[in-house]
């Protein structure tokens, strides 16, 4: 029986979920931008006490890697490590990209929502990059990769060759300003997307089973593009 806590922290999203087995049996999230720092350490102390689990039973800890948010992926990470750490316990790192496809695929499952011939659908999770830039790669139906995860700049003319062929479902917080730019009969906008903790526990058991753990020392987030710093627009020397 695996215990797996599970962080994600790399949106403006921030979630925890407690799983066994690849059961969620308790979770936590907050929508409110900038808390994370904050709400992090909280909700691990809630799920943990309201499934009546102390820290020393649990199998390991999984992170989202990213891509996302540079601030927000540091303190997921930063959390996860300590754990590991201190509890001597595994790493497992998601990718943030492939939790968020779990998303659609959970839902699919429950039917909250149908799409015909799923089968055959792209899934295309994009979170927002600055501009009309977008962290972003192709998945099929069962979540697997197709494609490499890049940062891409959209225009009107992407993705035209899988759209011929294929239905592609876009979804995020990238999705939106893309729902805009591309119009096509195959392209289906799917709204309020978000990487969470609760679907990071199928992958995370799976990695679980297969031991595939990170080097905790040397583990560092997928950030995509190198951190940019912004220059305050007040002149603070004024």
């Amino acid at each position: 029986m695996a215990l797996i806590l599970n962080i994600e922290s790399s949106t403006t999203v921030c979630s925890v979920a407690l799983a066994v087995n690849g059961k969620v049996i308790s979770k936590r999230e907050n929508h409110d931008e900038k808390t994370h720092a904050k709400s992090l350490t909280i909700y691990i102390e809630e799920v943990l006490n309201e499934s009546k689990i102390r820290y020393n039973q649990l199998d390991a800890i999984s992170v989202s890697k990213g891509p996302g948010s540079y601030t927000g992926l540091r303190i997921g990470v930063s959390v996860g490590k300590g754990l590991c750490y201190a509890l001597d316990k595994p790493l497992i790192a998601i990718n943030t990209l492939q939790l968020m496809c779990f998303s659609i695929i959970n839902k699919i499952a429950s039917k909250e929502i149908f799409i015909d011939n799923f089968d055959n659908t792209i899934l295309l999770p994009m979170i927002d990059a600055r501009r009309m830039e977008v962290y972003t790669g192709l998945f099929n139906s069962e979540g697997k990769k197709v494609r490499e995860i890049a940062a891409e700049i959209i225009t009107q003319n992407s993705y035209s060759e899988v759209l011929e062929k294929n239905k592609l479902l876009f979804f995020g917080d990238g999705a939106q300003k893309v729902n805009e730019i591309i119009k096509h009969p195959n392209f289906k906008f799917i709204p309020d997307i978000y990487p969470l903790a609760q679907n990071m526990v199928a992958l995370s058991e799976e990695y679980y089973a297969i031991k595939k753990f990170e080097n905790t020392a040397y583990f560092e987030p997928f950030y995509l593009k190198d951190f940019v710093a912004t220059i305050p627009k007040k002149n603070i020397f004024g």
